[in-house]
């Protein structure tokens, strides 16, 4: 009886152990803790940004130093048209940014002396054990060296694009009929659906495709394609129609009368 009474004590007190092992690793739940993200000029200048932060998927809260907002500041007054337009729009994001409710957005009042803006973010960053969003590929690499994490909008819509573009081919099986006449389905690895023309008697079939449009809607990405048999076939009755007008051409040259020497 008392071996066992030690026994059940031994298992309570390993249950516990572990349980304060896996609180002290992983930050409370209810702590509301969000990791500080600094933002860059390029990152607000992107209107992508704002687009993004729309949606939700930036929970984290986001710190705007009055180094950048001064650099965007000098980009708006500046001679370039381009750069000039750019960095008011990115001005205007501050403010759009502001009244988005998914995360808090600090406008961080540090010294406005001669550092440059990326050494400045990179120390904040490093300081505070925050990220950085940016979209400039040589800052992203200092970071990586000084072991800051980074947000990158151009990541984010690499990862996000069409796995094939209009004019691209690709071999696909048909799985299932249309709702359009002679419609054929398919699926990309991806789960993007794929409606193929003059494909309806393919199904069971893996052929080559030739995409043509894409259409993106929040529901989701549809692609839509030909068989690039069909191409083959449109053109080679393309190449017979015109072949044949100069024969018809010679047949209507020699119904001509011809002249008669007196």
């Amino acid at each position: 009886m008392e071996l066992f009474i030690l026994i059940i004590t031994l298992l309570i007190l390993a249950e516990t152990t572990i349980i304060t092992i896996k609180n002290i690793k992983t930050p409370f739940s209810g702590s509301n803790q969000k990791r500080k993200v600094y933002v860059d000029t390029s990152a607000l200048m992107d209107p992508r940004l704002l687009a993004v932060a729309q949606t939700g998927f930036i929970g984290d809260n986001l710190i705007v130093p009055r180094s950048v907002i001064q650099e965007l500041q000098l980009l708006a007054d500046g001679k370039d048209h381009d750069k000039r337009l750019r960095a008011r729009a990115g001005l205007d994001a501050v403010r759009e940014l502001e009244r988005v409710i998914y995360f808090d957005v600090t406008i961080l009042g540090d010294q406005l002396d001669r550092t440059p803006v990326d050494n400045r973010l990179l120390e904040l960053a490093k300081a505070n054990r925050g990220a950085i969003l940016t979209n400039d590929f040589n800052l992203e690499k200092v970071a990586a060296t000084e072991h800051i994490d980074t947000l990158n909008l151009n990541a984010l819509a690499l990862v996000l694009r069409n796995e094939y573009l209009p004019g691209e081919t690709a071999k696909v099986k048909i799985v299932a009929t249309g709702s359009g006449i002679d419609q054929g389905v398919a699926y990309l690895k991806d789960g993007t659906m794929v409606v193929v023309d003059h494909a309806s008697k393919k199904i069971g079939e893996e052929i080559e495709v030739e995409f043509v449009r894409v259409n993106q809607t929040a529901a989701g990405t549809m692609m839509f394609a030909k068989t690039t048999k069909t191409r083959a076939s449109q053109k080679t009755s393309t190449k017979s129609t015109t072949r044949s007008k100069p024969e018809s051409r010679t047949a209507n040259n020699s119904k001509k009368p011809t002249r008669r020497s007196h």
